[in-house]
């Protein structure tokens, strides 16, 4: 893993950046959290790559306020093209 910036999906409506950096912050030190509320997905910054990959493959597939959460390397914004 070479980014320190996790993707975090299937978030429930209900859930805080508070409660998602307490979460995170078993793997290691929380820089940012960026939750897009009432979307149901967001972003989680880690201090190091090595603490972000400690926590995508502890937290992917967990179950978070009753839902199955989809973590995994946040992808640079890219060029859109319809």
């Amino acid at each position: 893993m070479q980014s320190s910036k996790l993707y975090v999906g299937n978030i429930s409506y209900s859930a805080t950046a508070d409660e998602l950096k307490e979460l995170f912050t078993q793997y290691g030190e929380v820089k940012n959290v960026n939750l897009l509320e009432g979307r149901g997905y967001g972003f989680v910054e880690m201090s190091s790559a090595e603490e972000a990959a400690k926590a995508k493959n502890a937290l992917n597939g967990a179950t978070f306020k009753g839902r199955t959460l989809k973590v995994d390397e946040a992808r640079q914004p890219g060029n859109r093209t319809k």
